[in-house]
């Protein structure tokens, strides 16, 4: 096969340094447009990006030339650098991430999930989310590493 063919989705998802809120939801919105255009600047597309005051879900398709770490490094390494720069002296992201693969049949489903956040932690906290994420994709959660 002389071309290269990928659809890479991942859902990720990142909390805030010891999940602090975030300031405000105007503040909040912002953010996760500087997001989705870090993620056009190193060649991915957000499909969406939203969550909560003190965490952010992202479903992005990235191409092959890109890794999730590199690609995870520069949105967060960034965007805290900007929330500085926008008056948030304190601002950080936890040391580290989850992600998760999307099948193409799944994407409708985790926008809507994404869409949902506000609603959704009303009933569930980010630690529990997190624990059934990584469950669900069996991965056992070590609470030792998870809460930064």
């Amino acid at each position: 096969m002389g071309h290269t063919n990928a659809k890479l989705v991942i859902h990720a998802v990142f909390s805030t340094k010891g999940r602090e809120p975030i300031a405000d939801d105007a503040l909040r919105a912002r953010l996760f447009a500087y997001v989705g255009g870090i993620t056009r600047e190193e060649g991915a597309t957000a499909i969406r990006i939203n969550g909560p005051a003190d965490h952010a879900h992202l479903l992005i398709q990235y191409p092959a030339k890109l890794n999730v770490a590199d690609l995870m490094r520069v949105i967060k390494t960034n965007s805290s650098r900007w929330m500085k720069e926008e008056g948030a002296p304190g601002f950080a992201w936890q040391t580290g991430y989850s992600a998760f693969s999307v099948s193409h049949d799944r994407i409708d489903t985790i926008i809507g999930y994404i869409d949902n956040q506000e609603e959704h932690h009303k009933k569930q906290s980010f630690q529990d989310e997190l624990r059934w994420f990584l469950r669900l994709h069996g991965i056992e959660p070590q609470e030792d590493y998870l809460w930064d």
